[in-house]
């Protein structure tokens, strides 16, 4: 009788450890898949045709972007959205993504749904993609224009003293000069008639001339 209640316990263990090798390696395997599943998911949302599938997005910003240098190069590199609206490093572009949930949610409310709507809003919009790009030291710019291997020499005087006065003496960051290098800027207040409520202040554009005197 011993020896059965023995041979019981060792097939009853046997089979709590194969139970257990066969949960663990089933969720392995579903925990791998989720990881494919959420990466797939997460590079779709990143790609142009997802960007452009509200109307809002192709029928404005993306027709003003088509006739820039971003979309159309004689070395035939593109920019696309992401490129410069997502950050490359996993956690800021996680949480990039969860920052666009809001523009899932004003898309659905219809808050820019026409071009009207949507010129409303721009300035309020490009202020708000400045600033964040700012923060990040304009780290999506960076990462195909690296300053720290511009050649000066192949740049125009211009751009050279600008880019080695900006980005070397004076520490900015490329947006505080490039605003506008892919989409059409908001109106500029330029100081004449009666004050525009959808016009960006001149220190916006240009901090370094807010407390310069007119002349």
């Amino acid at each position: 009788m011993k020896t059965n209640g023995k041979l019981v316990r060792l097939k009853a263990w046997a089979y709590e450890r194969r139970k257990m090798l066969a949960i663990a390696c089933g969720s392995f395997v579903l925990g791998i898949l989720a990881l494919v599943g959420f990466m797939v998911g997460l590079e779709a949302t990143n790609t142009e045709k997802f960007c452009i599938s509200c109307h809002e997005m192709g029928d404005n910003v993306y027709l003003e972007y088509r006739n820039t240098i971003h979309y159309q190069s004689a070395s035939g590199v593109r920019a696309i959205c992401s490129d410069c609206h997502v950050p490359k490093e996993f956690w800021p572009k996680m949480y990039r993504k969860l920052e666009a949930y809001n523009d899932v949610l004003q898309t659905i409310l219809g808050k820019v749904d026409t071009p009207e709507k949507f010129n409303q809003h721009r300035r309020e919009m490009a202020e708000r993609e400045w600033a964040r790009m700012r923060r990040s030291d304009s780290s999506t710019c960076r990462s195909c224009h690296k300053s720290d291997h511009f050649d000066f020499s192949q740049q125009n005087r211009r751009a050279s003293t600008m880019h080695q006065q900006g980005l070397l003496e004076e520490g900015k960051t490329c947006i505080d000069c490039h605003k506008g290098i892919a989409h059409r800027l908001p109106p500029v207040d330029q100081g004449i008639g009666a004050e525009r409520s959808d016009a960006v202040a001149p220190s916006t554009l240009h901090p370094d001339t807010a407390n310069s005197s007119p002349h």
